[in-house]
């Protein structure tokens, strides 16, 4: 990928090992493929990486993705929605809709509740946003209630607390593309907890966990936020001309 880390793509090498030797010729055929290579939860968990990877490089390499809440987390999203259409059988319309209007209003809750900018916040307002966007729309999606929809959204973000900023060279490649799998392994997660669990019994509120997301924001050094100033950002030796 451009930008002087030498990053090699790797979702195109994913897809083509996991699909083996299974063809392929549109997007229909693709997911039915897919499909076709079972449901062992390695090869899931696999391919959830290989959605939110082709999306980051995708990003990382200039092309044209949609800001889901931002570019640098805008894998997680599609990574999860994918997941739901092809191994949880929800290719219907309607249901789609559901999962992105779901994620969406949570996105906007957070938005003006706290921030979705690592500039103001480090990678908690992006990847945490995201994280917790999708899992209330899978929740959704998969049937659940509005207070279980909720809580999937708190416990993702809950689990995103305090995560810095530091992108090495000022690119949006390294640790950026890695933690667009990790925030989609999460909000499928924090989904399965909550349809799994009474909300009467959740000790912390989506709000409470926006408001502490927020504080964590302000409190937070502003060299882990977006500044590679601070993190893995200064501590990976590399050879870069100033830009």
């Amino acid at each position: 990928m451009p930008g002087g880390l030498l990053v090699n793509r790797r979702a195109a090498d994913l897809n083509k090992k996991l699909m083996n030797g299974r063809p392929y010729s549109d997007y229909e055929t693709w997911t039915d493929a897919i499909r076709a290579g079972g449901n062992d939860f390695k090869y899931i968990l696999d391919w959830v990486s290989c959605f939110a990877l082709a999306v980051n490089e995708e990003n990382a390499s200039f092309g044209r993705v949609v800001t889901a809440p931002t570019n640098g987390a805008a894998g997680v999203i599609p990574a999860v929605l994918h997941y739901f259409i092809i191994f949880c059988n929800g290719n219907q319309n309607e249901k789609i809709i559901q999962f992105m209007l779901t994620a969406s209003e949570i996105g906007s809750i957070m938005k003006k509740g706290a921030t979705i900018s690592a500039a103001m916040g480090g990678c908690q307002a992006e990847i945490g946003v995201s994280s917790a966007m999708a899992a209330a729309a899978l929740t959704e999606a998969m049937g659940g209630t509005q207070r279980q929809c909720l809580m999937a959204a708190e416990i993702a973000m809950e689990h995103h607390l305090g995560l810095t900023c530091d992108p090495i060279g000022g690119l949006v490649q390294i640790p950026c593309i890695e933690r667009n799998t990790m925030g989609a392994i999460k909000a499928i997660t924090a989904s399965q907890l909550a349809l799994q669990t009474a909300p009467d019994f959740a000790k912390v509120s989506l709000d409470a966990v926006i408001q502490t997301m927020w504080d964590t924001a302000k409190d937070m050094n502003n060299k882990y936020k977006e500044t590679s100033d601070g993190g893995l950002a200064v501590n990976i030796p590399l050879s870069l001309s100033e830009c």
